[in-house]
């Protein structure tokens, strides 16, 4: 369905994304009715540390919403569009995470839930057994919503890094009939599938995130550098001072965050980090003029925002184990040494190709399919005639 066209897999997942909200919806109502409030009772079992830990290891939950940032080409109005499509449903899912978490726990102790199959032994529990099957049917709607979003999402990403020759330019290809990258989706959809058959779910979520904590930590910083950077209009004295507070921001939340990993009851660490994060903010908001401003819509309370998303993530990464550090660090390294050795080159090689004045911008429309696939096939053909580069 990925492959075959955008606005089809659109409507799938609409209708999917119905049948389940109708789903989880009807589970809410039943377990209201089945719920005691004494459960609730010890309200926070395993203390503050327990929260975040099993908040920084459900975080995956949340990487999906990148799709929709990815989907930018594809997209009318994407400056309008985005922004909308992203806080709406984050807003929403958010309150049926909650909702349900609340409902589950008040069907049952914290000791008596289920962590393989919560919701269908909480029912067989109150006697209406034959809620599993209702279950069932809401986990594999969400699953098969959730595998088609992926598709769709990180096959952009992929066209993306084949554009910039990382991976072979072959996997840019836009099919000419139905507008989709066949051979990137095809790419991550047989990876995804190798890595799951061999690989079990704690490693994977755990791994998972981390990644995606790290990820929107960098997105936190590229945040800050684009509204206070720009070439031509900062100061060479302004970038140094950038530079020094992003420094001292994210210093002083992996700092925080080392605190509560190795040692959540002591204070002395917060006492002296926590200062440090809020005068280095309140230095680039005071030392460091704003070289962009957003024309029509941009990110609010820059930047305590971003600076505070820096601060979360990170403290969110320091609440996961010591294996998700040493898996991430295996993963990264692998990466960054693909890329230095094949990666670095290829990019520099596309950046002063001869015929790089005659690329295109795909960021701000979704109209150019044409021209990437002119774009793409040109690079599969040097790529062919310079011997497999």
């Amino acid at each position: 369905m990925a492959m075959l066209s955008t606005k089809g897999s659109s409507g799938v997942n609409w209708v999917a994304s119905a049948v389940h909200l109708l789903v989880i919806a009807f589970i809410i109502v039943a377990g209201f009715l089945h719920a005691k409030p004494s459960n609730l009772t010890p309200f926070v079992p395993y203390g503050v540390p327990g929260v975040f830990r099993a908040a920084a290891v459900v975080y995956f939950a949340y990487g999906g919403f990148d799709s929709i940032a990815n989907m930018a080409e594809e997209t009318k109005n994407p400056s309008r569009d985005i922004p909308v499509g992203l806080i709406g449903s984050m807003s929403v899912i958010t309150a049926i995470y909650c909702t349900m978490a609340l409902v589950l726990s008040m069907m049952q102790p914290y000791t008596a839930i289920d962590r393989n199959a919560a919701f269908s032994v909480a029912f067989g529990a109150v006697g209406m057994r034959w809620m599993k099957y209702v279950v069932a049917v809401g986990a594999l709607k969400g699953m098969t919503t959730v595998l088609l979003v992926g598709a769709l999402g990180n096959a952009r990403y992929a066209t993306h890094i084949a554009r910039s020759h990382i991976i072979p330019p072959v996997f840019a290809l836009v099919h000419p009939r139905t507008g989709t990258p066949v051979h990137a989706t095809t790419l991550i959809t047989a990876a995804s599938a190798c890595v799951a058959f061999i690989s079990s779910l704690d490693v994977l979520a755990s791994l998972l995130s981390i990644s995606t904590l790290f990820i929107f930590v960098m997105m936190a910083v590229a945040l800050l550098v684009r509204r206070y950077h720009a070439r031509g209009v900062t100061s060479r004295a302004h970038g140094r001072r950038l530079v020094a507070f992003l420094l001292a921001i994210v210093g002083s939340s992996a700092g925080i965050a080392a605190c509560w990993g190795a040692a959540p009851e002591r204070w002395a660490g917060y006492a002296a980090l926590v200062p440090a994060w809020v005068a280095a903010t309140l230095g680039v908001q005071l030392l460091v003029p704003v070289a962009r401003v957003p024309t029509r819509w941009g990110v609010p309370l820059v930047p305590w925002l971003p600076s505070l998303s820096i601060a979360t993530n990170f403290f969110l990464m320091g609440s996961l184990g010591a294996q998700a550090f040493v898996r991430f660090g295996v993963c990264t390294a692998a990466m960054m040494l693909y890329y230095v050795l094949v990666g670095l080159h290829a990019t520099y090689d596309v950046a002063h190709d001869g015929s790089g004045e005659e690329r295109v911008d795909h960021g701000d429309a979704a109209g150019d399919e044409k021209a990437a696939v002119a774009v793409a096939a040109t690079d599969v053909e040097k790529s062919g005639g310079d011997g497999g580069q």
